[in-house]
């Protein structure tokens, strides 16, 4: 049997972008870290674009990125346990806004 090759196979097996990625990362003190995404499901992945304008897209202007091959951006996050790289993807959910606490209505009893 015949191994297709990429060019003439309409799902080529190699699914991952060929270059660099951006990924969005949290500035820190001494460094970046990349951010973590939870997916529908809840469970975690690491998310990169291949674009900047994709990122900021779906981002909003200004995010700090970096640029990852796919392989170092899974390198960074397997030890965290996270072994799903979500590329381009088309929906992201805003940050939760804070919560404020709310008074209770009941006044709390006092023990004398």
């Amino acid at each position: 049997m015949n191994e297709p090759r990429h060019d003439d196979d309409p799902e080529p097996a190699d699914r991952f972008p060929a270059g660099p990625l951006y990924v969005p990362v949290r500035p820190g003190p001494s460094a970046c870290a990349a951010r973590l995404f939870r997916t529908p499901l809840g469970g975690r992945t690491a998310v990169a674009f291949t674009s900047e304008r994709r990122l900021t897209t779906a981002l909003g202007a200004g995010h700090a990125w970096v640029r990852l091959a796919e392989g170092a951006l899974r390198a960074l996050t397997a030890p965290l346990g996270v072994t799903v790289v979500t590329v381009d993807p088309r929906f992201t959910a805003p940050a939760p806004a804070p919560v404020t606490p709310v008074a209770p209505r009941v006044p709390a009893l006092r023990t004398v």
